[in-house]
């Protein structure tokens, strides 16, 4: 077969090709504001128009948020990531919510049969601060706090594809926990250390049954509360929700 001349690797694709591996590899996590351009330029030695031809392709992709008159945003850790999340921006709340649902079953019943001392270490202090959120009474951190608790359970299920399709709906999800918190339900309902509680119990018992009908119970809960609260049509997209304090 003839040899053919290969293409030359412009600046630009190797300045995309080392941001992208900052964000793949977890040095840059989703949702952290990324170096401002002139420490770009210094750390690449590069010029500013390379790096700025760089992000902007990046921000075009969708592994990458600008935001006006605050900077960039990491949105997704690969491309893949990227397409899911702007699906779920046209998606629904209860939408996101079901496939949330899926996806946690799985994740709690591999939990129970794969969980390390480790894996449930980190549940119960997670466990811990979601409580610690909830009775300081700071709407966002108790979101925050319970968004980590689902993520380390899809985790300790020890399936990278998995933990990696539950992260890309991180955003999703805490749109429906702030249309849940603003339903109104009673604070059993808001907060459910119960049905939270059930879920590492029966994880930590390797009782995979269990755990899947602990997180069925909960998540039915809520399913019912996002109901409530917005209707079928919400859209994970839309507005913002204005919560304000959940509790009374």
């Amino acid at each position: 077969m003839p040899l053919r001349s290969t293409a030359r690797t412009s600046l630009v694709d190797l300045v995309i090709e080392q941001l992208e591996a900052l964000i793949a590899d977890g040095e840059w996590p989703v949702g952290t504001k990324i170096p401002p351009e002139p420490a770009l330029v210094e750390q690449l030695d590069v010029g500013r128009n390379t790096v700025r031809e760089a992000v902007r392709a990046l921000v075009h992709t969708g592994l990458l948020e600008a935001r006006q008159g605050d900077g960039t945003y990491v949105r997704a850790r690969s491309d893949f990531g990227a397409a899911v999340q702007r699906r779920l921006r046209r998606a629904e709340n209860l939408e996101a919510y079901e496939v949330r649902a899926a996806l946690e079953r799985d994740a709690a019943r591999h939990a129970a049969a794969r969980r390390t001392p480790a894996d449930l270490a980190a549940l119960r202090e997670s466990l811990a601060e979601r409580v610690r959120a909830w009775e300081s009474g700071d709407t966002e951190a108790f979101v925050t706090a319970d968004v980590r608790f689902h993520q380390l359970i899809a985790q300790a299920a020890h399936n990278g594809v998995l933990a990696d399709l539950y992260a890309h709906l991180s955003d999703a999800l805490r749109a429906t926990l702030h249309a849940v918190l603003a339903a109104h339900v009673p604070d059993a309902v808001h907060h459910q250390l119960d049905g939270h509680t059930a879920v590492v119990d029966a994880i930590e018992a390797g009782d995979a049954d269990a755990a899947e009908r602990a997180v069925l119970a909960h998540l039915t809960e809520a399913r019912d509360a996002l109901r409530d609260a917005t209707g079928d049509g919400a859209r994970v997209g839309g507005r913002p929700y204005t919560t304000g304090e959940h509790r009374a």
